[in-house]
């Protein structure tokens, strides 16, 4: 029987979309049924398990799956026995406390002796204890941002991405807890089997994700700037340089971070670049 690896993916919520999209990414397509427990993969010894995200951690430590994709959050809460293998940059988000905005917070001493709602106590307690505080976690199951508001906490520790829920419960972000994102996880007594299409599957993903962060640039110099030009985007090793068909004008390709681009662009025009071309790169193994 063919090997497959296992892989724990949530059946829904704000990853879902951003996981089986990474795979497909990867060329990985999946064959139709998404609402299934099981799924198959048609293209890569690998079945797709859709899960809730709380229990991937410990399906993963059970074996019952191999890997799984869940947000860093989720890891740390349940505290299973599993290996964090990679961050894969989507569903960034932090884990905070919160306190009504006419509060006057100054530190987290504040927070002793008042009422805390969360999901997430385990995480919650340890950064407590780390400042010896003493308080009072009501373990809730949703809708944490509301409970301040009738009368059930003083203050709340739940994820925030943009604050916005924050605000409209007349609520102020106070303590960083976490930085969260995605990651993939993994049992740690793989099969040699399995752990060679893990390999396999790390490939695709690092790939993908290196692509994402960089952007293939074409532009057009005159010659007597190249040597500038190069120092300000030396590629993944050098420049590609090409004569065009107007004396003293060369073509020259090469790969840079987006991030950086912006901040050198301005250089790139004052040293004679034109014609400056931005494309996405799908997939990048250096």
């Amino acid at each position: 029987m063919e090997t497959k690896l296992k892989i724990a993916l949530q059946k829904s919520g704000r990853l879902y979309d951003d996981s089986v999209k990474i795979l497909k990414e990867c060329g990985i397509e999946l064959q139709n049924g998404m609402n299934k427990l099981l799924n198959e993969a048609m293209n890569f010894p690998m079945q797709i398990l859709f899960l809730r995200d709380d229990d991937i951690p410990q399906y993963v430590e059970d074996g019952v799956a191999d890997i799984g994709i869940v947000g860093e959050n989720i890891v740390y809460e349940t505290n299973k026995n599993v290996e964090l293998v990679e961050e894969l940059g989507f569903g960034k988000c932090r884990l905070s406390v919160a306190v009504p905005r006419n509060e006057n917070y100054a530190d987290a001493q504040f927070l002793n002796g008042k009422r805390i709602a969360t999901t997430y106590p385990f995480l919650l307690q340890n950064f407590l204890d780390k400042h010896n505080i003493k308080a009072e976690i009501h373990e809730i199951s949703g809708s944490v941002e509301i409970t301040p508001g009738v009368g059930l906490a003083d203050a709340i520790c739940d994820l925030v991405s943009s604050g916005s829920t924050l605000f409209s419960n007349g609520l102020k972000e106070t303590e960083v807890i976490l930085n969260s994102q995605a990651a993939l996880i993994g049992n740690k007594n793989l099969s040699p089997e399995k752990q060679l299409l893990l390999k396999k599957l790390l490939f695709r993903i690092q790939a993908v994700k290196k692509a994402k962060k960089n952007k293939y640039i074409l532009l057009n110099a005159p010659n007597n700037k190249l040597d500038v030009i190069c120092s300000l985007i030396p590629g993944m090793k050098s420049p590609t340089i090409l004569p065009l068909g107007i004396e003293g004008w060369s073509s020259l390709h090469s790969v840079v971070q987006e991030d950086d681009f912006w901040n050198i662009i301005e250089s790139l025009k004052d040293n004679g670049a034109e014609g400056i071309l931005i494309i996405p790169i799908e997939k990048m193994v250096l």
